[in-house]
């Protein structure tokens, strides 16, 4: 007697195979996919306009990145600081040399001096050292006004600007220190003078 849960067996004992089931694709599992060709390659209509190849060129005076800024010269605050020495250093010294002797002598002449007038004659005996004061006055003028200048360009350039700064300062003090040197030593001067004159 067979069981009713067994497969049925052949006339040799062995079980037959179990068919496989329909694909629902209605392709069998055994058999080989079908193999795919690439696509035709797009065509350029005629009549189009055709890019180039290797793609399009920046295009002219398009924005591109700053370049690092270059360090400036610091010779253009250098020049502006020189020329403030001499207007606030050296035109005050030459000043002050001449006021010294023009007052020293002054005593001497001024009893030649005739209040009714302006006249300044009466610096006919120091006429060298008004000269010298006269050449120190335009020196410090000229080299104050031309460090202002340079001074202010190399502070807007960023070329030397610590010279500029610095020389634009002395530029400007510059008529002040030497009319203050200038009285102090034509006082000093004048007094000295006196002294020699009157006490001889």
């Amino acid at each position: 007697m067979t069981d009713p849960q067994l497969p049925p067996t052949t006339p040799h004992g062995s079980v037959p195979p179990i068919p496989s089931p329909p694909s629902p694709y209605g392709t069998p599992p055994s058999q080989a996919a079908p193999s795919y060709q690439n696509p035709p390659s797009y065509q350029t209509p005629p009549g189009a306009y055709a890019a180039p190849v290797g793609g399009y060129a920046a295009p002219a005076g398009g924005y591109q990145a700053p370049a690092p800024a270059q360090p400036r010269s610091a010779v253009l605050g250098i020049v502006a600081f020189v020329l403030s020495v001499i207007a606030a250093v050296v035109a005050p010294i030459i000043a002050g040399i001449a006021g010294y002797q023009i007052g020293f002598q002054l005593p001497t002449v001024t009893q030649y001096i005739d209040p009714a007038t302006s006249d300044l004659s009466f610096l006919s005996p120091v006429r060298d050292q008004v000269l010298i004061g006269e050449i120190g006055f335009w020196a410090g003028t000229l080299g104050g006004i031309a460090a202002i200048v340079l001074g202010i360009m190399a502070i807007v350039k960023r070329a030397g600007r610590v010279w500029g700064v610095v020389a634009l300062i002395l530029a400007v003090l510059g008529p002040v220190i030497f009319f203050v040197v200038l009285g102090v030593t034509l006082g000093a001067g004048a007094g000295a003078g006196a002294v020699s004159f009157y006490g001889a």
